[in-house]
């Protein structure tokens, strides 16, 4: 699908002036330029055209608020004064996998002021001797150069830094985990307890059981007894009557 199209989809009816973000990734590009984008998208503030033949950005129009653009693997080996003039906002730029060889190119980014990130992995000019401290040297304003600043540290990743936000906004869940848990320890602990009591109970009904037969038997040997006790008084009765 060619660019002017895909523009033309991704609207879906809507005002350009109403687009934030614009997604043009591997359609067509006319003649290696930029085609179908217009002034009208006013409030664009990222666009990503990843390889979609550019070679000039020529025919890039004024972008005001745009901040972030994605250039990756396309042909572009110059013209980027374009984006200072018509893009003078932008705090990320990826130009990765492009034929950018000289550090006189980039020189053209001197006039990005708001310049944090820019990215020229598997571009030739990363091959240049001491090429990340010349780079940091021509562009003062950049942070972070193929994703790491001048002491090797990386850059912070925009979507783990929105999970962060939202865990701190998200105590209350985190609270609500922790009470769960400790009802379950409760709950445990007096699972355990009630079962310590009906393993207490049916020992002490065991010995209860136990002493009962014991009392039983012992009632059984007295009253044996006792008969034979009568038993006897009534043998030595009889011995006096023969007696007599």
């Amino acid at each position: 699908m060619d660019m002017k199209k895909r523009i033309t989809l991704e609207l879906r009816n809507r005002n350009p002036a109403e687009i934030a973000e614009l997604v043009l990734d591997n359609s067509r590009s006319a003649d290696g330029e930029v085609d179908g984008l217009t002034d009208e998208f006013t409030e664009l503030e990222f666009l990503s055209m990843v390889n979609v033949g550019l070679t000039s950005l020529a025919k890039l129009p004024s972008l005001p608020k745009l901040r972030k653009l994605e250039l990756s693997d396309n042909n572009l080996s110059g013209s980027l004064e374009m984006l200072s003039e018509k893009c003078p906002n932008l705090t990320y730029l990826n130009l990765s996998g492009n034929k950018i060889k000289e550090l006189s190119t980039v020189e053209a980014l001197q006039h990005l002021k708001s310049l944090q990130s820019l990215d020229l992995f598997n571009c030739e000019i990363t091959s240049l001797e001491e090429y990340r401290e010349s780079v940091f040297e021509l562009l003062p304003q950049v942070t972070y150069l193929d994703g790491f600043d001048q002491e090797d540290n990386e850059a912070p990743d925009s979507e783990a830094e929105d999970e962060d936000e939202d865990g701190e906004d998200g105590a209350g869940p985190t609270g609500a985990y922790d009470e769960e848990e400790d009802e379950d320890e409760d709950g445990s602990e007096s699972a355990e307890a009630g079962l310590g009591f009906q393993v207490n109970r049916a020992n002490q009904d065991d010995d209860e059981e136990d002493y009962a037969e014991e009392e039983d038997d012992d009632a059984a040997g007295a009253q044996g007894q006792k008969r034979k006790r009568e038993a006897d008084d009534e043998g030595e009765e009889d011995d006096d009557d023969d007696d007599v």
